[in-house]
């Protein structure tokens, strides 16, 4: 066979086999750019490498030029690097999986994030402005028993107590926060099982409790102990409430509108994405846990220096959320 009519036979092959390893980070030296276009998955890839390497032997044998030979002694070598390399160490993965494949997983999911965002702020805000105005709602939410214990709580007046802390030390709360707080976020998820309509009903009503505690405090003259408290765990704590709701959400879209696939199977594949979220999620809420035990409630931190601190975790957050994992490889 001509080279001419061998490198046309095959040429789709090479490209897609190329396309594959420049998506897996192979980089093959002919590469143009362009990610992985799906014509070639991760299960066909073996049995191509195979025939990559019978078409460098055929070419070697007839003869072929050096520009052939060439590319596919290239395409050989990097795939065996891909397919057989050493596994990066765990921490390695972990540390990739937060930075990169993380942010991309919630910017993959960006519409049902935006609408947790809205379903979670809007009775937040809704409820914190009402109470200014009529400050006796707060008793057709809560006990006045739980009112009174805020009102102590967080008291301006009383220098006894941590703020936003009545009792228990530091390692105690952390383990207090990190139980409360993963729990929360994983009934957040838990809850799209309900077609979607459990993660929006805690999304609403984690909204409104929250609502309810700064519009009633900040209403009574006590606001300041519970921003100066809330400030520096809030980046965390309350992007991964919304996080959580997301990905219930698209759980829950998956039982309602699977699309092609069979609802069983649609429901599948959002609990694995879910699952991966979840886990940035109990990272997140992990970190808000440790930063609510030893920083936030800690009364001599100056409010300028608390303010100052939340303003620039919130920054982080946005970043890592919406930047994190642009430009880099998929892993294998």
């Amino acid at each position: 066979m001509r080279q001419e009519q061998f490198v046309a036979r095959h040429q789709a092959e090479w490209l897609a086999f190329e396309s594959w390893l420049h998506a897996r980070g192979g980089n093959a030296r002919r590469a143009r750019g362009e990610r992985n276009t799906g014509e070639l998955t991760d299960e066909d890839v073996p049995a191509r490498y195979r025939r990559i390497c019978q078409h460098l032997a055929l070419a070697r044998r007839r003869g072929y030029s050096p520009v052939v030979v060439d590319r596919l002694q290239a395409l050989m070598q990097q795939g065996h690097g891909v397919l057989y390399r050493t596994p990066p160490p765990r921490w390695q993965r972990a540390l990739r999986f937060l930075l990169a494949e993380f942010p991309r997983l919630v910017r993959s999911e960006a519409g049902c994030m935006w609408v947790a965002a809205v379903v979670f702020v809007f009775p937040l805000v809704l409820m914190f402005v009402l109470l200014q105005f009529r400050p006796e709602l707060v008793y057709s939410i809560v006990s006045p028993e739980q009112v009174a214990m805020w009102e102590r709580m967080y008291d301006p007046n009383d220098a006894r107590h941590a703020l936003g802390r009545e009792s228990g030390t530091d390692w105690q709360m952390f383990g207090h926060y990190i139980w409360n707080n993963i729990g929360i976020g994983l009934r957040t998820f838990a809850g799209g099982l309900l077609a979607g309509v459990g993660a929006l009903f805690v999304l609403i009503v984690n909204g409104i409790s929250i609502g309810t505690v700064f519009g009633h405090l900040q209403q009574i003259g006590s606001g300041d102990p519970l921003w100066r408290f809330v400030c520096g765990h809030a980046p965390f704590e309350l992007t991964a409430i919304v996080l959580a709701g997301g990905a219930g959400l698209r759980l829950g879209l998956s039982l309602v509108a699977p699309g092609r696939l069979r609802r069983i199977d649609a429901l599948a594949r959002a609990g694995a994405k879910g699952a991966r979220l979840c886990l940035g999620v109990a990272f997140m809420l992990l970190v808000a846990a440790f930063i609510e035990a030893f920083w936030s409630s800690t009364q001599s931190i100056p409010a300028v220096v608390k303010y100052s601190v939340s303003g620039v975790l919130w920054t982080l957050v946005a970043l890592w959320l919406g930047l994190g994992g642009r430009g880099v490889a998929d892993e294998d």
